[in-house]
């Protein structure tokens, strides 16, 4: 069951919705032909280890709709009361995206968090907000607004998702409970303007982790998610912690700067993965979780290929920051720990 009563989610998040949440992929059987249930328990598993309150069950890695429900109900199951789950609901259509809403608050899911689909081509503000706003009217979940700047909405306010846009959908929308606040480019301004004008409405987070001890000391953001963490082992649970309290705030900053050698790696490579395309490289993400002891293992195709230099750039920045990583050999990663 969800972790609050209908028409509570909000007020629940604002109590209760802490820390850093990461993302869990989907595993499958070696030969691609199902899904690995114990592999998924295991990461799980493993995000609790690290220090994560909770994780994106991510939709994005090839799973049919009858996969991805019992990847939800799994997700669910393991995550037990202690994590909150937030389903991705990132198909091709409205209809589609209700529907992995509705299932997914079936199963007990905790939250939401809708993208907007590749032929969706708003004209105006409001289009953005009805979208959004049939998201959450599907179902009693608390939803997280991802705002962002590579929509293709940048044609009708600079920022990719206007604040005022974000104003009018908290305003409307009881069941918004947080945004993941990536709206801009080139600059933080518009970072800070959601932060100011929002936070104490709903809980405002950037997801980008070399941003959380600047908004921390700001704005206090309690709350952070989702990303590729995993790469960073138990690193940005321990500096989101260690930078809300004044006495362990250089020892987070330590921290900081000690992973900044993969943290640059990772801008670099994802630079390079996106190309323009505003593709997420789930398989390079799985593998950065593997350094740290997930299961690793195949996605499904069509994806990018990981190529060798760029394991090798991984594992080596990782090496630099300090961070325990695996010894296994890279081959290993494309057959999965849980076999």
């Amino acid at each position: 069951m969800a972790k609050f009563a209908a028409g509570e989610a909000r007020a629940w998040a604002m109590e209760n919705l802490r820390g850093v949440n990461g993302c869990v992929m989907p595993s499958f059987t070696l030969d691609q032909s199902t899904l690995n249930e114990e592999a998924i328990r295991h990461d799980i598993r493993r995000e609790r280890e690290l220090g994560f309150t909770g994780f994106l069950i991510v939709a994005e890695c090839g799973t049919t709709p009858e996969e991805f429900e019992r990847f939800v109900e799994i997700s669910v199951d393991e995550a037990g009361d202690d994590m909150v789950t937030i389903v991705q609901a990132s198909a091709g259509t409205l209809a589609d995206n209700v529907a992995v809403t509705q299932m997914a608050a079936s199963k007990g899911v905790d939250l939401v968090m809708p993208s907007y689909p590749i032929t969706f081509y708003p004209q105006d503000a409001a289009e953005v907000i009805d979208y959004t706003r049939a998201i959450a009217d599907a179902s009693d979940m608390g939803l997280i607004v991802f705002a962002m700047n590579l929509w293709n909405f940048t044609r009708l306010h600079p920022s990719g998702f206007a604040p005022d846009w974000l104003e009018e959908i908290v305003d409307t929308v009881p069941n918004v409970v947080a945004i993941k606040n990536e709206i801009g480019n080139f600059g933080v301004a518009g970072l800070a303007e959601v932060f100011w004008r929002l936070r104490d409405r709903v809980l405002v987070g950037d997801p980008l982790e070399v941003n959380a001890p600047a908004w921390i000391q700001a704005y206090g953001m309690p709350w952070m998610g989702t990303s590729n963490y995993e790469y960073f082992g138990d690193a940005i649970p321990r500096i989101h912690r260690m930078a809300h309290d004044e006495a362990t705030r250089a020892e987070a900053m330590e921290l900081y700067w000690r992973i900044d050698p993969a943290r640059s790696a990772t801008s670099s490579l994802m630079a390079e993965a996106n190309g323009g395309t505003s593709f997420v490289h789930r398989l390079l993400w799985k593998y950065q979780g593997w350094l740290q002891g997930f299961n690793g293992g195949p996605v499904r195709s069509p994806h990018a290929r990981l190529h060798d230099r760029q394991m090798v750039q991984l594992r080596n920045a990782a090496v630099a920051s300090g961070l325990d990583v695996t010894d296994e050999p890279d081959a290993s990663f494309f057959t999965g720990r849980i076999r």
